[in-house]
């Protein structure tokens, strides 16, 4: 009996122990795991890290229509990038502080650290991709000429304005500045400071021939100003390239990030379904 007592008693103990042991394991593995949701293994000058510090998100923005635009109206912003901003902003648990720049000044203001991400409609050149760094990307544009009226029949497919006889619009700082020129090797430039829509005065006060714009903001352009405005080959935009976000170089977290989230909100139909929207409000 007394031997039977011995065996139960070095049972229960080796169990007591056991269970001790797994506990502790347990709670080792638990107390690892918070570690790890805690050493996210983020850089700390990262903007990601704002996120755990409860800090704003700066947004640089210039203004397009369709894309990234104040209402006449009600001054309010809106858009297609305005909105997936705020989404993204909503994703995060963050709030938004908004700085409305010029294309032309964007990538500076974004390396100076004015902002951590330029929201608007930014067109992908090898030039702005040396000093700043794209996402996604989001969407893709081409671009479109717009023309007096009275010179539709001389000028039919984008093709035509490669003439020496031409002068070209193109907002200054823009995408357009750098690629246009290569495109139409013979005709000649002028670059209009502000926002794009300057780049259509000089056409409709017939000092050059066309103004080159993306395709959206030709559409919008050519509404606007439907009494002497028109579009060349509206139906084949040309020199289609990707349109997105950018942000700095060097931040690996916030660029991988990004990159995954604007994947994900291109996949799920977001984006697609915002620019419908905004298409049939605007053009």
């Amino acid at each position: 009996m007394q031997h039977r007592l011995d065996i139960t008693k070095r049972s229960l103990l080796t169990g007591a122990l056991a269970v001790g042991a797994g506990a502790a394991a347990l709670g080792s593995m638990m107390r690892d795991a918070h570690a790890q949701l805690l050493e996210s293994g983020i850089d700390s000058k990262s903007v990601l890290a704002k996120i755990k510090k409860g800090g704003a998100l700066e947004v640089g923005y210039a203004q397009l229509p369709l894309w990234f635009y104040k209402d006449a109206k009600s001054g309010e912003l809106k858009g297609v990038y305005k909105e997936l901003v705020e989404l993204l902003a909503k994703d995060l648990e963050m709030t938004v502080n908004w700085h409305e720049v010029t294309f032309a000044n964007s990538t500076i203001g974004l390396r100076s650290g004015d902002y951590d991400l330029f929201g608007s409609s930014a067109t992908y050149t090898v030039p702005r991709a040396t000093v700043c760094n794209y996402v996604g990307p989001l969407w893709s544009k081409g671009s479109l000429a717009v023309i007096r009226k009275a010179d539709a029949g001389k000028y039919q497919t984008a093709a035509d304005l490669n003439s020496a006889d031409v002068t070209i619009a193109v907002n200054g700082g823009s995408s357009d500045e750098q690629r246009m020129p290569p495109l139409f090797p013979k005709a000649k430039f002028m670059a209009v400071a502000g926002q794009h829509s300057m780049a259509a005065e000089p056409v409709r006060a017939g000092r050059v021939n066309a103004c080159i714009v993306g395709d959206t903001e030709a559409l919008a352009l050519a509404k606007r100003n439907s009494e002497w405005a028109v579009i060349v080959d509206a139906k084949n935009p040309f020199d289609k390239r990707p349109n997105t976000w950018m942000i700095r170089h060097g931040d690996v977290a916030w660029k991988n990030f990004l990159d995954t989230w604007c994947g994900f909100i291109a996949a799920n139909g977001e984006v697609q379904r915002l620019f419908d929207e905004y298409a049939s409000e605007v053009l």
